[in-house]
């Protein structure tokens, strides 16, 4: 029986997360200003789902009126592999470490509904949301004891670091709330100074425009020379800001890391096409991206990398249907070899009528 809060959270441990707390939903649970500023500063990007349903994720209780508490569970995705030892590889595509598993939107799903169906059967109503719905999840989990949002503004666990994936169950039940966690940062700016992009322009302040997180998976279009170099060989995602936090020192190694995900070659990442794409990444958020925008990156780490004896793909996608992928071939030929390149272009300047392409052409 889920009576109440302690029960609540002791079956949350059950079933699996690492970490659970409560928060008792209020008038503090409204971050509208800060929404706000941070859309009309233009940080969204091109993600115009935050400024489509930005009243429902400024307040919890905007999304769902009824909602009194919420739940908020976090599972550990810590890896035993050292960040920045992998980045190092310029030759190997480095995979954000959340992505080298499987979907944790399925994974923390999953546990959700089971928790969600035994606390409905109390006669309660629940909403549950993993990383999908307007919903500020960072925040409430702050609110709720679990760590704190650091100057990077993800969340800080003391008891897991930067690693952690979060979800939430919303309910009409008033439930006693945990304590709430507070700022451990103190003077440290480490995540802001190692930013490859300086994307943190200010603590607690995230230019996504600027982040390799979002340009490499979110964006989809051409990435602008001056965030080429700086991506490395980060093919999707950057966990540098993570990586570097003191607070890792007490991070637990999880389980469910795809090894074969580690370690991949440029070369044989820019030969996929769509099915094989889709077959290397199956199961894994690494599919959401699309192979068009995953084979652009590699491209730029191509170049990045002065991988030569990659040429004969870069060559090859210089033809592929996809004007953003042919464009950053451009770009990368350019950069492997600038002279054997411009024989190639006078051949694909005649046909070719992308302006990206034809751009990255006459750069």
């Amino acid at each position: 029986m889920l009576d109440g809060p302690e029960e609540l959270i002791q079956r949350a441990l059950e079933l699996g997360f690492d970490d659970a707390g409560i928060v008792k939903l209020g008038p503090e649970h409204d971050w509208s200003e800060e929404l706000h500023r941070f859309l009309s500063l233009g940080r969204h990007g091109s993600m115009e789902w935050l400024a489509t349903r930005a009243t429902e994720r400024s307040n919890p209780r905007h999304l769902w009126p009824d909602a009194r508490s919420a739940l908020m569970v976090a599972a550990n995705y810590a890896s035993d592999h050292d960040v920045f030892d992998d980045i190092s590889k310029t030759e190997e595509g480095y995979l954000s470490v959340y992505a080298r598993r499987k979907d944790y939107h399925d994974v923390l799903k999953k546990k959700l509904r089971q928790l969600a169906r035994e606390y409905a059967d109390q006669g309660h109503q629940v909403k549950l949301f993993v990383d999908t719905a307007p919903l500020m999840e960072k925040p409430l989990a702050m609110g709720a004891g679990l760590g704190w949002q650091g100057k990077h503004t993800n969340l800080v666990s003391r008891k897991f670091g930067s690693w952690l994936f979060l979800g939430a169950l919303l309910t009409d039940a008033t439930l006693e709330p945990t304590p709430p966690e507070t700022d451990h940062c103190g003077s440290c700016k480490a995540c802001m100074d190692i930013c490859p992009t300086k994307a943190i322009p200010a603590p607690y302040e995230l230019d996504a425009v600027r982040c390799l997180a979002y340009l490499s998976i979110e964006y989809k279009g051409v990435i602008a020379p001056e965030f080429r170099g700086p991506m490395g060989n980060r093919i999707y995602g950057c966990d540098d800001c993570l990586a570097i936090c003191p607070w890792n020192k007490f991070a637990v190694t999880s389980h469910g890391e795809r090894g074969e995900l580690r370690g991949l070659h440029l070369r044989d990442l820019a030969r996929l096409d769509d099915p094989g794409f889709r077959s290397l990444f199956a199961g894994t958020p690494i599919k959401r991206t699309g192979r068009d925008a995953f084979v652009r990156n590699v491209l730029i780490a191509i170049a990045n990398a002065g991988l030569l004896e990659a040429w004969p793909e870069v060559e090859a996608l210089c033809d592929d249907d996809n004007g953003v992928v042919r464009a950053h071939a451009v770009a990368c030929l350019k950069v492997l070899d600038p002279s054997k390149a411009r024989a190639k272009f006078a051949l694909m300047t005649t046909g070719e009528q992308d302006v990206r392409v034809l751009e990255e052409i006459n750069r």
